[in-house]
């Protein structure tokens, strides 16, 4: 039958992708689906907020009837004319790709005379028919043909082209190996902003840290690592024992070990620092919280 459909070229394939305002489209769920708009509603209202974000209620949402699109609304709009609401289709001749794998990126980007697909910081001598993206650093490629190059500040994978299928594989080894890669980035974020985890060594670490306007981060001790924080933009509220200090640009202190503190920005501009910790362990179990504003203490 699909065959036949294909065939005869009377027949549009329904990409899935849909766009209507939003008041029409509860228009259409009130009078069409009526307990799904209110179980929608419901896991809304009794949901919470969560900062920058919008936790809607488990519960609610679960009980939620399970219907697609499709089937829904739209099969059921050429039936019902007194809603006011009519469904249009419209035909689009286009290739189509899901990227699923880097051999695919490659054959859609644009490239040189030479075949090479490059964005970033990147030198080619001698190379051909390659995909080469450079995020944090100068990636240098000679010789090559028909490989795939990713640079990131996590790791660099180089691959055939025809292979990065395979990097499933990599990842399997790396669960194996319990490797932090595979469930962590460099750049961690957090509720109050993010941490990007610069350099480390034996008893050391660098963090940058940037905390969001009005956001703070918990009031804590660590019982292995000492914190210098030095300032790079904007204005510090610290916390440290019993002093409370304003930190501006250029300016530093120091967080001895189980001293609690708390790192706050007051101001209306991102607040930039830079950490450094030492000690005998830096892992980031080492917290204790007392007080925090996004229910981790």
């Amino acid at each position: 039958i699909a065959e036949t459909y294909v065939s005869s070229k009377k027949y549009l394939w329904n990409s899935g992708l849909f766009m209507m305002k939003a008041s029409v489209w509860l228009k259409a769920m009130a009078s069409l689906q009526p307990q799904i708009l209110r179980a929608c509603r419901a896991a809304l209202d009794q949901g919470r907020r969560d900062h920058d974000f919008r936790r809607i209620d488990v519960a609610e949402f679960t009980a939620c009837p399970s219907d697609s699109i499709d089937y829904a609304v739209m099969e059921k709009l050429a039936g019902c004319a007194e809603l006011g609401i009519t469904g249009n289709v419209i035909p689009m001749s286009t290739g189509w790709s899901d990227v699923g794998a880097w051999d695919a990126l490659w054959a859609l980007v644009s490239k040189d005379a030479a075949g090479n697909a490059v964005q970033g910081d990147v030198c080619v001598v001698d190379a051909k028919d390659n995909l080469i993206f450079a995020q944090s650093r100068l990636v240098a490629c000679v010789g090559m043909e028909g490989m795939v190059v990713v640079e990131t500040p996590d790791a660099v994978l180089v691959a055939r082209r025809d292979a990065t299928q395979d990097v499933k594989k990599v990842v399997a080894l790396l669960k194996a190996e319990h490797r932090s890669e595979v469930s962590a980035h460099r750049k961690v974020h957090r509720p109050w902003g993010y941490y990007d985890a610069i350099d480390a060594g034996e008893r050391f670490q660098v963090k940058r840290i940037v905390v969001n306007p009005g956001a703070s981060l918990s009031l804590q001790m660590h019982h292995h690592r000492a914190e210098h924080w030095v300032v790079v933009k904007g204005v510090a509220k610290v916390t440290r024992g019993d002093e409370v200090l304003t930190l501006s640009e250029n300016q530093s202190t120091y967080i001895p070990v189980e001293t609690r503190h708390r790192l706050e920005n007051t101001g209306d501009v991102p607040l930039e620092i830079i950490e450094i910790q030492s000690g005998s362990y830096l892992g980031e179990d080492d917290i204790v919280r007392f007080d925090d504003n996004y229910g981790r203490s």
